[in-house]
């Protein structure tokens, strides 16, 4: 529940269904428009229907919503793991280097060659704030290319350049220093497209040798070595909501019932 002045401020049922670590937000509108969501007993179906979580009963496919201990980590993601769950193709995940009994999902994605800062959790709210462009959270990539780009390159980067599924453009561009073979630059995205940023270079004729995402809104990679993983604090977890617009929570006791996280979740695998 949220207060305003002392006075109760309900939130819509798709973004309390994420919150519980259930699914995605996108997930829980489909569950609500297919029947399967019930508010006191009353099968809603509108997207726009808001409840208290704490006066009202809220349940899924008639299973009362859950509210689950939540868990955060930051990983130090290597080259060669791939950012889902599970991969089809037998690869290494970023699941695997996470010490966590939770079920996690990872924040937006970094390729199977890029490397840096990866946000886990199972926060579903947390993930929606953090990777949807509306809410302007930034993202800073070191980027190391082959060539040096010219100040006319770095400007088309921050004007925007045409890719095949639309136009993208860096928030901020600066030269960091060189390397053996090209340039090193510091990236602000505040989309998470896919490879993106690789995308952008490619377009302006840079191949990007390496790529290492060093912050994600207020939250820095540090020298948290790669592979290596960490849970995030309290104040850390909060500061995210913030970046974000968002309010931050207590954390809650485990949930009761991770059977129906289980069966939304598998669901969901099968829709991607």
């Amino acid at each position: 529940m949220t207060t305003c002045g002392g006075k109760v401020v309900e939130e819509r049922l798709q973004k309390l269904i994420a919150r519980a670590g259930l699914t995605s937000r996108r997930r829980a509108e489909e569950l609500i428009v297919q029947g399967r969501v019930q508010v006191n007993g009353r099968v809603v179906t509108e997207l726009g229907t808001k409840a208290d979580p704490e006066k009202d009963k809220i349940t899924v496919d008639g299973r009362e919503l859950p509210s689950p201990r939540r868990a955060y980590y930051l990983l130090h993601k290597p080259r060669g793991y791939v950012t889902t769950v599970r991969d089809p193709q037998g690869r290494p995940t970023v699941i695997d280097l996470v010490p966590a009994r939770t079920r996690l999902f990872p924040v937006g994605r970094l390729d199977l060659d890029s490397e840096g800062l990866l946000l886990l959790t199972n926060d579903g709210e947390l993930a929606y704030l953090l990777t949807h462009p509306r809410f302007q959270v930034e993202k800073v990539y070191e980027v190391w290319v082959r060539g040096y780009p010219a100040p006319k390159d770095l400007e088309a980067l921050r004007r925007g350049v045409l890719l095949e599924d639309g136009p993208a453009r860096a928030a901020k561009v600066e030269m960091l220093g060189s390397w053996q073979k090209g340039a090193r630059l510091a990236v602000t995205m505040y989309e998470g497209r896919k490879r993106e940023v690789r995308r952008l270079f490619a377009a302006l004729g840079f191949e990007v040798e390496r790529l290492i995402r060093r912050r994600l809104g207020p939250l820095e990679l540090g020298d948290l070595p790669a592979g290596r993983a960490r849970r995030l604090t309290p104040q850390e977890v909060a500061s995210l909501y913030r970046a974000a617009g968002g309010k931050a929570f207590s954390l809650p006791k485990p949930g009761r019932d991770a059977a129906v996280r289980e069966k939304i979740r598998g669901e969901a695998r099968k829709d991607e």
